[in-house]
C-alpha cells in the first residue's frame, strides 16, 4: 500500500489496488467467511403415546478445523468431543439443554487491522439442494439456541434466512471465543416428523480503520490543507482536510486580528498567506499504543510491513496504536510478545490524553518551535513575558528563556482580547513531557514517518534540524549524527529531503522534533523549583512530576508509562539523561555541545547547554475543554 502521497482522501478505485489487510477506509471492504458448524439432519419424531423420541445429531465436517479468509481466522478445535451429539435425544426444557456438551469456536484476528464481524446461522442451501429436502425442512420455530451469556431462543425470532445471533469487534490480534448450545424445544408434536433441518454458521468480518477522533476546533482557528505550495483553508464540516492513515495530520492556524473575519467568510480553496498566519497547530487524536518485542525480552517494536530488519535499539520498530474515544482509557501492560499477538490487556493510553478532569479528544500541538512577535530580537524573544508567541516556520526560535516566564507566554495566550481569537475553552500551555511523547510514539506508527514509503532503513527516523542559527522548520536532510555542516540545508516545505524532518515524513507533521535548540517540556524532579523562576509550583495538571531519577522508577516506585522514558531510552541510539535533584527541569529533543546528537527520542537535564536556562525553547499545546 502506498502511503503518504498527499491525497485528500481514499477513493474507491484506489481500494482495489489495495492489500485487503492494510486498506484503510471509514468503512471497509467486507469479507464472508462461510464456514459448515452446524447440521442437524435426520430428524424423526417417533409417536411413544405421549412422549417423543427426537434422533439428532449436530456434527462437523473434520476440513472445516481451521479456515483462514482475509484475516479473521476461525478455529472449531481439533477435539471431536467439541461435536454436539443430540442422537437418541428428545425435545427438551431449557434447562435440559443447557446441560448438553456445548459447540466451541475461536475468531482471532491476525491482521493488522481492526475487524467488525457477526456471526449468523444460516440455512445451507447447497445441502438442502443435495438432500433434496426444501418441502421437508423443520420450522426454525422448532430449533432452540443459545450463545454465551444470552437468553434461550427460537431460532425463528430472528428475522429473514440469515439468523444474527452475535456481533463484535477485535482489534489487531485479538480474539474471542463462543460457546453454542442447540437442542429442539420442548413441546413440539408430529408435524416434525421426518423433517430436515441444515444449517452453517456463518462469519461475515469487515476489516476496519478506527476513526480517529475529528479535531476540534476553537473559534479563532482555520483548518487549513497544503496544496502543494501555500496553505489554503480546508472545510471544517467534512474530514477531507486530514486522513491519519495516509499520514496526513490535521493542521489549523490562527491569523491576525486584522484579516481573521475575512478568513473566516472566505470561500474552502482560499490561500492563507503566511504573512497573515501567527501560529500553526496539528492535531494528535486520542489513542491507545502497545510496544512489541519479538524476541520476548528487548522491547524494540514490532517489524510489521515498515522495517525490513529486525528492530534493535539502533533501528526500533513499529509502535502499534489504535484509536480510541474518550470513554476508553486503557490501563494495560503497553506491552506484548510479537509472536503472541496483541491482547485487551496490552493496551495503554497516555497521559497526556488526561487533563486534570478532563478526558481530551485529542491535543494541538505546535508545528514549530515557539518564535515571539519581535523575532528579531537577541534569541528571538528575550527572557520576558512582554512579548507574545508565535508558531511559524523559516523564523528565529524563542530561547533564552526560563521556565516560568515560558509558561506565563503560554497561558496568556486566551487571556481577554488576545490576538489570536481564541477562547478560554482553548487551554494554552507550555508542552509537558507526556506531551512530547504522544507525538513521539506516533510518529513511530505506522500513521507517522515510520509509515512513510519515501523512507526505509536509517531514514526512517526524523531528519535533524542543524541551523546553528535555530531557524524554524529546517531539515539537514538526513538524521545523521557524524556530520558538522551546521545550517538551514532545506526548509520545512521542501519534499522528502525537508519534510522528513517532520513527524510524518511529509509537510503535515510536526516539526524541529530532533535538533533546533534542546527544547524545555513541564517535567521536574520533585517539585524542584531551583532557577526556573517559579515561585511556587503550577497547578497539577501542567507539569509532569517525576519523584526518582531512575527512569525505571520515576513515576512513584514504578516506570512511566507513556512519557518517552524508559519504555523507548536509547532507541536510534538517542542521548539520555534523567532529571535529578541539581537539574530538575527536563528539556528534548535538542542537540548536545558538538551538534551532533539529537532526536524525538533525546532527553536531558537543563545543565546541558551550561546553564539553567541558556539557549534552550519550548513549544506549545493547547487542549479544548468546556
Amino acid at each position: 500500500m502506498k502511503r503518504f502521497n498527499n491525497k485528500k482522501k481514499i477513493t474507491k478505485e484506489r481500494l482495489e489496488n489495495y492489500n485487503f489487510k492494510e486498506v484503510a477506509l471509514t468503512k471497509m471492504a467486507k469479507r464472508q467467511l462461510f464456514v459448515t458448524l452446524l447440521s442437524i439432519i435426520g430428524v424423526t419424531v417417533i409417536s411413544l403415546g405421549s412422549a417423543y423420541a427426537v434422533f439428532t445429531s449436530v456434527s462437523r465436517s473434520a476440513e472445516y478445523n481451521v479456515i483462514k479468509v482475509g484475516t479473521l481466522n476461525i478455529d472449531f478445535g481439533a477435539d471431536s468431543s467439541n461435536t454436539i451429539n443430540l442422537t437418541g435425544q428428545y425435545p427438551m426444557s431449557d434447562e435440559e439443554g443447557l446441560k448438553l456438551t456445548p459447540y466451541t469456536f475461536t475468531i482471532t484476528n491476525t491482521g493488522s487491522l481492526a475487524a467488525d464481524y457477526e456471526v449468523f446461522i444460516q440455512d445451507d442451501q447447497d445441502m438442502i439442494s443435495k438432500d433434496n429436502c426444501s418441502s421437508n425442512q423443520l420450522n426454525k420455530d422448532y430449533i432452540r439456541y443459545k450463545l454465551d451469556t444470552g437468553s434461550p431462543a427460537n431460532l425463528s425470532s430472528i428475522a429473514g434466512s440469515n439468523y444474527r445471533i452475535a456481533t463484535g469487534s477485535l482489534e489487531a490480534g485479538g480474539s474471542v471465543t463462543y460457546t453454542l448450545y442447540v437442542w429442539i424445544r420442548e413441546g413440539v408434536g408430529n408435524d416434525v416428523l421426518n423433517k430436515h433441518y441444515h444449517g452453517k454458521i456463518v462469519v461475515e468480518g469487515e476489516n476496519v480503520q478506527r476513526e480517529e477522533n475529528a479535531p476540534e476546533l476553537d473559534s479563532g482557528m482555520i483548518p487549513v490543507t497544503y496544496n502543494g505550495s501555500s496553505w489554503e483553508k480546508a472545510d471544517a464540516t467534512s474530514n477531507n482536510w486530514y486522513n491519519y492513515s495516509e499520514g496526513m495530520w490535521a493542521n489549523a492556524v490562527t491569523v491576525s486580528s486584522t484579516t481573521r473575519s475575512t478568513y473566516q467568510s472566505a470561500e474552502v480553496g482560499t490561500e492563507i498567506s503566511m504573512d497573515d498566519i501567527e501560529t500553526m497547530w496539528v492535531w494528535i487524536p486520542r489513542y491507545s499504543y502497545t510496544i512489541g518485542s519479538e524476541d520476548g525480552t528487548n522491547y524494540y517494536g514490532k517489524q510489521g510491513e515498515f522495517l525490513d530488519t529486525t528492530p534493535t535499539q539502533e533501528l526500533p520498530g513499529e509502535i502499534d496504536i489504535r484509536f480510541v474515544d474518550t470513554n476508553t482509557k486503557d490501563r494495560g501492560t503497553a506491552k506484548y510478545i510479537v509472536s503472541n499477538g496483541i491482547e485487551d490487556s496490552s493496551w495503554y493510553t497516555p497521559d497526556a490524553f488526561t487533563f486534570g478532569d478532563t478526558e481530551l479528544s485529542g491535543i494541538w500541538v505546535g508545528k514549530f518551535e515557539t518564535s515571539s512577535s519581535n523575532p528579531s530580537a537577541s534569541n528571538g524573544g528575550d527572557n520576558t513575558t512582554s512579548l507574545d508567541a508565535m508558531i511559524k516556520p523559516n523564523v528565529t526560535s524563542w530561547r533564552n528563556i526560563n521556565v516560568s516566564n515560558a509558561f506565563a507566554v503560554a497561558q496568556k495566550m486566551n487571556d481577554n482580547g488576545n490576538r489570536y481569537g481564541l477562547t478560554t475553552n482553548a487551554d494554552t500551555h507550555m508542552m509537558k513531557n507526556s506531551e512530547w511523547a504522544v507525538v513521539a510514539y506516533l510518529s513511530q506508527s505506522a500513521y507517522g514517518k515510520l509509515g512513510n514509503s519515501n523512507f526505509s532503513g536509517a531514514n526512517k527516523e526524523i531528519y535533524q534540524n542543524k541551523s546553528n542559527s535555530f531557524i524554524t522548520g529546517c531539515s539537514y536532510g538526513t538524521p545523521s549524527n557524524g556530520n558538522t555542516d551546521y545550517g538551514c540545508q532545506y526548509t520545512y516545505d521542501v519534499n522528502v529531503s525537508g519534510t522528513g524532518a517532520s513527524t510524518t515524513g511529509n509537510i503535515y507533521g510536526i516539526y524541529d522534533m530532533s535538533g533546533g535548540a534542546w527544547e524545555y517540556v513541564m517535567a521536574n524532579y520533585n517539585d524542584t523549583i531551583a532557577s526556573s523562576g517559579f515561585t511556587s509550583m503550577p497547578e497539577s495538571k501542567y507539569y509532569n512530576k517525576y519523584t526518582t531519577s531512575d527512569v525505571n522508577t520515576a513515576c512513584n516506585g514504578s516506570a512511566c508509562l507513556s512519557q518517552g522514558l524508559s519504555e523507548i531510552t536509547g532507541w536510534y541510539n538517542d542521548y539520555r539523561t534523567m532529571i535529578r535533584d541539581a537539574n530538575p527541569w527536563m528539556v528534548r529533543g535538542g542537540s548536545n555541545s558538538d551538534n551532533t546528537s539529537a532526536g524525538v527520542f533525546h532527553f536531558g537535564t537543563t545543565n546541558y547547554m551550561g546553564g539553567a536556562y541558556n539557549g534552550h525553547s519550548f513549544r506549545l499545546v493547547m487542549s479544548i475543554v468546556s
